[in-house]
């Protein structure tokens, strides 16, 4: 993998960049779907490529419970098995398992158990990097301790050195196969921490880095504030990635402080519960001021959904409780994010990133406090 940095936005931190992979080019900033199996729901892997996507996210530790990474990698790896000829990124699971009850976090590993069979699972760094190896993935995650927020200094500190400790058994553990390993910086919500991980991680030279432990309930302040610690001290010539993070005022936010990649289930998932993003802020399709509402989901929008049908047909849709539905709703929210990164792009390029994250986010969240208005 190899990232060049291409421009840099002159009032604040936003940057443009390509990620070359095996499986095809990167142009950064960056929204990544979630294939958290190696599927989306509910969109075919052709759906997903039309809406725009050029990278997408699976899950190591979904895979490695089911089917099992030496059922993928007897496939042909992950790309072949679910038919993405394009780049895909795997979590190497740290958020999933620490994110378990009864779990046992020792110095080495996790001992978990399996959520269908209640048989007990041990994970280490080591075995975090063979399974996604045999995924096959294009990018990977180092195995890292996800601090629980809140969390007081002293286990943050012990966990923090703990995960730039793992992080080296991931880098000995990696064999020379074209895979990229991202280092996932730790320290909660403390500056010193995040600082010092920071630092350590990039004395070891990694092909990108990553921001973890913003998205367990910190709110949009502490996560501006974490970022705005932490991105310093990464890198200019590596990509920068936030993890699980979010919303469009949080890609705005972080893209302002200097991150390039991004991923997050919200698209998908609020789309299944009929939850629908415009200019002008998210909107509630069951709601029943739209079963006779003829406008598109978004008049601005040239996605398949916005260019074919009503509100008040997807309206029908979700009461009718018809699949079809969540299919729609995604394929919009998806495109939503990856037009809104393509603009993203363009600003910096045209060097008014700031005035368009002004303008977007003026529409946008005045629409959701107007919708939050005539709701109550």
């Amino acid at each position: 993998m190899k990232f060049k940095l291409i421009k840099k936005d002159p009032k604040s931190s936003a940057r443009l960049g390509i990620i070359t992979t095996p499986h095809g080019d990167i142009q950064t900033p960056i929204f990544m779907p979630v294939a958290t199996h190696g599927a989306m729901k509910p969109l075919t892997p052709a759906q997903i490529s039309e809406t725009g996507a050029q990278i997408i996210l699976s899950n190591t530790y979904h895979l490695h419970l089911q089917p099992g990474e030496g059922l993928v990698k007897k496939a042909g790896g992950l790309h072949k098995f679910m038919a993405w000829n394009k780049p895909i990124l795997t979590d190497s699971g740290g958020f999933q398992v620490f994110s378990l009850p009864n779990k046992r976090i020792t110095e080495d590993g996790v001992f978990f158990k399996h959520e269908i069979t209640g048989d007990e699972i041990y994970l280490d760094p080591a075995s975090a990097i063979r399974i996604q190896q045999d995924l096959g993935a294009d990018i990977i995650m180092a195995f890292d301790e996800c601090i629980p927020y809140p969390c007081d200094q002293t286990y943050a500190a012990q966990s923090t050195k703990k995960t730039i400790r793992w992080l080296k058994e991931c880098q000995n553990a990696m064999t020379d196969n074209g895979q990229a390993l991202f280092g996932i910086v730790q320290g909660s919500v403390y500056e010193e921490l995040r600082v010092m991980c920071a630092k350590e991680m990039r004395a070891l030279d990694l092909p990108g880095y990553a921001i973890g432990g913003v998205s367990v309930g910190e709110g949009l302040d502490l996560l501006k504030k974490v970022v705005s610690w932490t991105a310093p001290h990464l890198p200019e010539d590596k990509p920068r990635y936030l993890m699980g993070v979010g919303l469009p005022e949080d890609i705005l936010e972080s893209v302002e402080r200097g991150i390039d990649m991004f991923d997050c289930v919200i698209p998908t998932r609020y789309g299944r519960s009929a939850t629908l993003f415009t200019r002008r802020g998210k909107i509630r399709l069951t709601n029943k001021n739209y079963k006779r509402d003829f406008y598109p989901i978004d008049t601005t929008c040239d996605c398949y959904t916005c260019q074919n049908f009503t509100r008040a047909y997807l309206h029908h849709l979700f009461a009718a409780n018809e699949v079809i539905s969540a299919v729609l709703s995604a394929i919009h929210n998806v495109h939503f994010y990856l037009t809104m990164m393509e603009e993203i792009r363009s600003a910096i390029t045209n060097n008014c990133f700031l005035e368009y994250k002004t303008r977007f986010l003026g529409e946008y969240l005045e629409g959701n406090r107007r919708k939050k208005q005539e709701t109550f």
